[in-house]
């Protein structure tokens, strides 16, 4: 047995980030022979000094090890980081992370990480147990609503071409082909999204914006308009909320905006003094000139999107005031903000900006784009604290994104769990409830096309073309590998995102090929029956909103793990190997009710190759 086990109850009475001033028992297994006279919790709050607080012994584990335990709690929010001291007759012996969760005798291993969350921290209860649909809206569905005060310059393209992708096509200007999805045709496809189970859609940037993708703000006050205008997504978040219980999430862009903007207005295309035009334009403090006005900071440096100055009282007042943009949007009836490049904006901005918003309403979410563990991340010099109550609700959980993918085409059970338990252990459980767990994005490659498709990594546009679409074969795997990682997403902690289109099999490399009009005429019907289903599961199986994650089984490619609940459990098996495979699981399971295929007679379940069941008991 080891000394100790950070995902084990038996070790750690609470296997999640836990709030200030709550109690968390800690418990190592010491074996007799090391003859330990004390015993210490080294805990570091993160920037200060270790502190050491002494365990107590608390009897024997059998004949030959014996119990050291405390109980230990933190008055002030943070990140804390700790291991284990014992003194024995040759020295000081140290127990620090070797992996997995594991505790252990060594000198080569790390600490542990304890997140503490502000205990008053709360996060919205809409989207637990929910499902959100992504939904990048020029390509999305085109309503044939007359567009009006369209800039001459776009390209209007059929609907279902290529989108343009070779430097030629563009005529200098990138990303400026369009195809006229609106937000009167997401509000037409309602009854279509609703049908998935979907109680939230995130749509990509809407406001007024000189690229298809919209991520160059040029007027945050208005629609763009080849979307609509604001009377249509009143009209949206209205049908959306009371016909189809469905709210709606706008992507907020607060790192930079376009440099053809009324901001900055480099194109005196607006009939505002823009930053670019005058230092005395009231805007121009919002960036940073380094030779005034061509020299400036931009984001990745991209000239096209300068960066703005979040720390900057105007801006923040413009965006976060009592009738800035945040709260103009909220009062339109949208449900939150999905931050773009969360891990790029200050912390004294992310405090406003969830000040504006719960001031505004307080049960609005508030998700970021973070890529890495949101707990830990160190930016720009600094620790974070995004989830320690004072910021975001939750974020996009690329974490869980990759040990599905990796997990599905590659197998190796043990690097999914760690990379789940990962997450379950540093998260606060009102986050993990509501993490945005994705399998694709309008940033990466279609998840069909990562599972069954070549390896793109430092690949460039030509080759990526070239290898768009899969062969007939790999497609056909394909479909069987996106049922196997959607049936995982949606039912680990958090809420599944679908990419608008994955649901019937829609492929793509990176951008702009996973962001091509959705195939409205052209879709996989076993693959879009499946997506139903598994909405119709998640619906009924509430243990999903909130069940604690449990490990139960794991042998290379075949994992098992229980969602458990206070009325009921359901169990998740998966095989994910070319031949028949035995999960042992446990009698509890026996002759439990199986939602999917395969039932557990005397403890174990046989399932096929790359198959996989879902049970449920009663508690």
């Amino acid at each position: 047995m080891p000394v100790f086990n950070s995902r084990d109850k038996e070790y750690k009475s609470i296997i999640s980030a836990i709030a200030t001033d709550e109690k968390c028992k800690f418990r190592i297994i010491v074996p007799r022979d090391c003859r330990c006279s004390s015993a210490s919790l080294a805990v570091t709050k993160d920037g200060e000094s270790t502190v050491n607080y002494g365990m107590f012994w608390a009897g024997m584990c059998g004949d030959h090890h014996e119990y050291w335990e405390l109980h230990f709690s933190a008055t002030t929010a943070g990140l804390y980081f700790y291991h284990f001291e014992l003194e024995t007759p040759w020295g000081k012996s140290f127990v620090m992370h070797v992996g997995n969760g594991i505790g252990d005798f060594s000198a080569l291993g790390t600490e542990f990480q304890q997140t503490v969350y502000d205990k008053k921290f709360q996060t919205p209860a809409f989207l637990k147990g929910g499902i959100i649909y992504q939904i990048f809206p020029d390509r999305f569905y085109n309503s044939g609503q007359k567009k009006k005060n369209v800039p001459s310059q776009r390209v209007m393209r059929e609907w279902g071409e290529e989108p343009y992708w070779r430097e030629e096509q563009m005529n200098g200007v990138w990303n400026n082909d369009y195809f006229g999805g609106d937000l009167k045709g997401v509000e037409e496809k309602l009854e279509y999204i609703s049908s998935l189970g979907v109680s939230c859609i995130y749509i990509n940037p809407i406001f007024e914006a000189h690229t298809n993708h919209r991520y160059d703000t040029a007027d945050y006050e208005k629609i763009d308009s080849l979307l609509g205008s604001e009377q249509d997504l009143k009209s949206l978040c209205k049908t959306a909320e009371e016909k189809y219980g469905i709210s709606i999430i706008l992507d907020g862009v607060f790192s930079h905006t376009g440099c053809d903007s009324k901001y900055f207005n480099m194109y005196n295309r607006y009939n505002t003094l823009g930053a670019y035009n005058s230092r005395e334009s009231k805007y121009f403090s919002w960036y940073k000139f380094v030779n005034y006005p061509t020299e400036y900071h931009a984001w990745w440096g991209i000239k096209l999107l300068p960066e703005v100055i979040e720390e900057d009282e105007n801006y923040r007042e413009y965006i976060c005031g009592q009738n800035g943009i945040l709260r103009k949007w909220l009062r339109c009836g949208i449900a939150g903000w999905r931050l773009d490049v969360a891990d790029e904006l200050p912390d004294i901005f992310l405090d406003d900006l969830r000040k504006a918003v719960k001031a505004e309403k307080d049960d609005a979410v508030i998700i970021g784009e973070v890529w890495e563990d949101a707990t830990n991340k160190f930016a720009y010099g600094q620790r974070r604290r995004y989830l320690l109550g004072s910021q975001l609700d939750s974020v996009m959980n690329y974490p869980f994104a990759d040990a599905i993918l990796n997990f599905v085409r590659f197998g190796h059970g043990e690097h999914f769990f760690d990379a789940v338990m990962s997450v379950v252990e540093n998260y606060p459980p009102q986050v993990l409830n509501i993490l945005m767990n994705h399998i694709g994005t309008h940033d990466t490659e279609r998840a069909i096309t990562r599972l069954a498709g070549a390896e793109n990594a430092g690949m460039g546009r030509c080759w990526q073309y070239e290898h768009n679409v899969l062969g007939t074969n790999d497609y056909l795997k394909g479909i069987s590998m996106m049922k196997m990682a959607s049936l995982i997403q949606f039912t680990l902690p958090g809420v599944p995102s679908i990419y608008y289109g994955d649901e019937i099999g829609m492929q793509g490399m990176k951008d702009p090929f996973n962001r091509a009009c959705m195939t409205w005429d052209n879709q996989n019907q076993e693959l879009l029956k499946w997506y139903k289903k598994l909405g119709q599961i998640r619906k009924g199986l509430k243990v999903l909103a909130e069940g604690e994650f449990v490990p139960v089984f794991c042998n290379h490619s075949v994992i098992a793990y229980e969602r458990v609940g206070k009325d009921c459990s359901v169990l998740i098996a998966v095989n994910n190997e070319d031949c028949e495979a035995e999960v042992t699981v446990g009698d509890k399971w026996s002759n439990a009710y199986p939602v999917l295929d395969f039932k557990c007679e005397n403890g174990v379940i046989l399932l096929p190759p790359h198959r996989y069941t879902v049970l449920k008991i009663i508690n």
